[in-house]
């Protein structure tokens, strides 16, 4: 088990995992997440959140979803490579991978982050 920098409690490990996401959502699409729900378990961090779809794609989505879809992907491995470096940066957290997808229909996303070991 990996202890977390700093000795912060997992109520206030999972906060800091949300401010992290959150400015990072609002770094990418200018504006943060209107929901969110974070779960850890072991070595695994759940995140489901409740995102706000940008304008101009919601627009494009009906005629053009095969190009917003290419955008979306996009959008989520910078969000993912981001959200990696700065739970490792900020929190000392050694991150293997983190897995995401958006439904720009619901406007709502699950995000998976694997750690190198369990959170004590």
């Amino acid at each position: 088990m990996i202890s977390v920098k700093g000795q912060y409690s997992i109520g206030v490990l999972k906060q800091e995992i949300i401010k992290i996401y959150n400015s990072i959502n609002q770094e990418i699409f200018g504006i943060g997440i209107k929901s969110q729900k974070i779960d850890i378990a072991g070595d695994k961090v759940f995140i489901f959140a409740t995102h706000k779809r940008i304008p101009a794609l919601k627009i494009l989505d009906e005629s053009h979803r095969s190009i917003t879809a290419s955008v979306d992907s996009l959008l989520m491995e910078a969000n993912k490579k981001m959200l990696k470096e700065q739970l490792e940066k900020t929190l000392g957290l050694k991150v293997r991978l983190v897995l995401k997808d958006y439904d720009p229909v619901t406007e709502y996303s699950g995000t998976v982050i694997v750690l190198d070991q369990p959170v004590e």
